[in-house]
């Protein structure tokens, strides 16, 4: 998984300067240790469960791509929810992109994620050039401060679930992604 590049620590999010920078630093921070943590396992490391807990890495990744769409297209954007979730009855199937990743090859999860990033990234790059964290797609959707803030907590949780998962794998164990050498 190419994200970071070399597994280099992403920068410290910056302590002063516009309010944007700082909380789309948190969030590509959180992005970093969730792809370091999630990183260069197979299939079936990707599958493995811990403890009573049915959660795997790889229902994980799958869940985080389909947040990823979900909070730039549709929240952010106003938008619909984009394929292959539109297709999804999430009525009947309320956890379908967590269990669904069973079968799921390792290599398109790690894909699958990363385009999904790349396009929410790009559209909050956007958007904060275009109002700024206080701007609203329309009357319906929270504003992009409150989306931000739900994506950084959202990948919070989900690293700390992804920490202990990735120590019961390898011992791989730590906060952020080690510096280069």
């Amino acid at each position: 998984m190419p994200y970071p590049a070399n597994d280099q620590r992403p920068a410290e999010p910056p302590p002063f300067g516009p309010e944007g920078d700082i909380l789309l630093g948190f969030l590509e921070r959180q992005r970093a240790t969730f792809a370091w943590k999630v990183g260069g396992l197979n299939a079936t490391e990707l599958q493995r469960t811990l403890g009573p807990s049915t959660i795997t890495l790889g229902g994980m990744i799958k869940h985080l791509t389909r947040f990823e769409d979900d909070m730039a297209s549709e929240w952010l954007q106003g938008g619909e929810q984009l394929a292959p979730w539109n297709r999804i009855d999430w009525e009947a199937e309320h956890d379908w992109d967590w269990t669904s990743a069973a079968g799921d090859d390792a290599a398109m999860l790690y894909s699958n994620w990363e385009s999904a990033v790349i396009r929410s990234r790009a559209a909050f790059e956007t958007a904060m050039t275009d109002g700024g964290p206080g701007r609203h797609a329309n009357e319906q959707t929270p504003s992009l401060r409150y989306i931000v803030i739900n994506m950084i907590e959202e990948y919070a949780r989900h690293n700390g679930q992804a920490d202990l998962i990735r120590e019961s794998i390898d011992g791989l164990v730590g906060q952020d992604p080690p510096a280069a050498d």
